[in-house]
């Protein structure tokens, strides 16, 4: 089991709270997005914007670190937006602050948590050059799965690391199953999959070609009973344990 965006059902989405209440339970991983800032660090957020977790309308991609860890969220966590809350709902907490790509895997290693560190967009490849350096010089590059819906941040990932687990996020129906498979094979990837893109038939079919199937966001005890059934490797999800 991995804890989508910390545990973003009980705390407010890739926030501190929620990396360290994954950490406190049974997960196997915390997953989390990155983006670079415009000075060239590292942050976990999922939108290229401030706009939904904070209300600011910052841009991360061109804004500097020291802007943007100036920003206090809402406390909004994943269940009280399919209650229907919005952000001036629940107002912010001065706790709650973008953190860096360090404060997350300081947390996942602190807590012996896999950390599931999804590339947000095409990466430079200098970019993931100095990521992975970074990682390396925190003592955790075996801690790490990187995934990524951009399938060059992967290609250029493999060059850098020849045996790190990486996986390629899709839909499925994004293409036809032959052409991933062909991917995954070419470059030695895992797949991580909308789960409501899924079938046995892919599980089996993925699985027989020697990769590992993580697929998100399950959030139902039916739904995870089906896909442990089915034989997933790994089950992504907001508040399942």
């Amino acid at each position: 089991m991995v804890a989508h965006r910390g545990l973003s059902g009980l705390e407010p989405e890739n926030s501190i709270p929620a990396f360290v209440a994954g950490g406190n339970r049974s997960y196997y991983g915390i997953e989390t997005d990155v983006h670079v800032t415009g000075d060239g660090k590292f942050v976990t957020i999922h939108d290229e914007n401030t706009v939904r977790t904070a209300g600011d309308n910052i841009n991360v991609k061109t804004s500097s670190t020291d802007l943007i860890k100036k920003i206090c969220l809402y406390n909004l966590n994943e269940s009280d937006r399919k209650a229907g809350l919005k952000g001036n709902d629940t107002g912010k907490r001065p706790d709650l602050i973008i953190p860096s790509l360090a404060d997350y895997i300081n947390i996942c290693k602190k807590y012996d948590k896999k950390c599931i560190l999804e590339l947000k967009g095409p990466f430079k490849e200098e970019d993931l050059e100095r990521m992975v350096e970074e990682i390396k010089g925190l003592g955790y590059i075996d801690g790490i799965i990187f995934i990524s819906f951009a399938y060059q941040n992967l290609v250029i990932l493999r060059k850098l690391l020849a045996d790190q687990p990486l996986q390629l996020l899709t839909g499925v129906q994004d293409q036809p199953l032959s052409e991933l498979i062909d991917k995954l094979n070419r470059h030695n990837l895992d797949l991580d999959v909308y789960c409501k893109g899924l079938t046995k038939e892919v599980v089996d079919e993925v699985h027989a070609n020697n990769h590992k199937v993580n697929c998100w966001v399950c959030d139902t005890k039916e739904e995870a009973e089906m896909l442990i059934e089915w034989g997933v490797d790994f089950i992504t999800t907001n508040i399942l344990e």
